[in-house]
């Protein structure tokens, strides 16, 4: 079996560190013994960027916030669905990921870094939430393993019930919240609606047919 190669390590806020490593053509991004995403599996990520610009239909020219670059699947997954008047704003929080993106993960991630609908910010993408009034159509999270701050407490704040509040404010009516999950959460159900939105759970495999199963809340902005 060809063995795992570490390539390089960054530190993120809060303290921790992940992890990039190597083995043959896969690509695996690691926090402590958590895997946070593997490049062989990307049917969970491609589905939140799919799911989501199902919903909003047909908007013309549609501004979609992602959080969390990671291996680029959502990203991908947002462009193919999109036409050439959309925006698509990428915040990363750490930008050593934004890097490996364009150095060792260059192949995995393709030209999509350098479409003209994309921009990266290198921040926090709580804060270009918090920021904004009626700005996006869609906010899609990936920043933890579900709604909860896993790579950083601090994230705690984007699933709670002021975080939803202000994701609410954030997008336009009709517009859509998304937030992948590595399994259920019936709190955080609960506090999507007290928020003001409309939700559904979507179970979906990370990889064909008998990967893992994941979660996709989308719950929508009424109006």
């Amino acid at each position: 079996m060809i063995p795992w190669v570490h390539l390089d390590s960054a530190a993120t806020p809060g303290g921790g560190e992940l992890r990039l490593k190597r083995r043959g053509a896969e690509f695996s991004i690691m926090l402590g013994t958590n895997e946070l995403m593997n490049s062989r599996l990307s049917g969970s990520e491609e589905a939140l960027a799919k799911l989501s610009c199902q919903k909003l239909g047909t908007r013309k020219s549609p501004h979609i916030l992602i959080g969390g670059l990671g291996m680029g699947f959502t990203l991908r997954a947002a462009l193919t669905e999109l036409g050439s008047a959309a925006q698509v704003t990428v915040a990363e929080l750490v930008p050593s990921v934004v890097a490996w993106a364009r150095g060792p993960m260059a192949e995995v991630f393709g030209d999509c870094l350098d479409d003209p609908r994309v921009t990266i910010r290198e921040t926090d993408v709580g804060l270009l939430i918090e920021g904004a009034k009626a700005t996006y159509d869609a906010i899609l999270l990936d920043v933890d393993n579900g709604p909860e701050g896993l790579t950083r407490q601090a994230n705690d704040a984007l699933y709670d019930l002021s975080g939803l509040h202000k994701a609410r404010a954030a997008l336009r009516p009709g517009g859509v919240l998304a937030v992948w999950s590595s399994g259920p959460d019936r709190a955080f159900t609960k506090r999507l609606k007290q928020a003001g939105f409309l939700s559904e759970e979507v179970n979906v495999r990370a990889t064909g047919k008998r990967g893992a199963r994941h979660v996709i809340w989308l719950a929508v902005k009424p109006g």
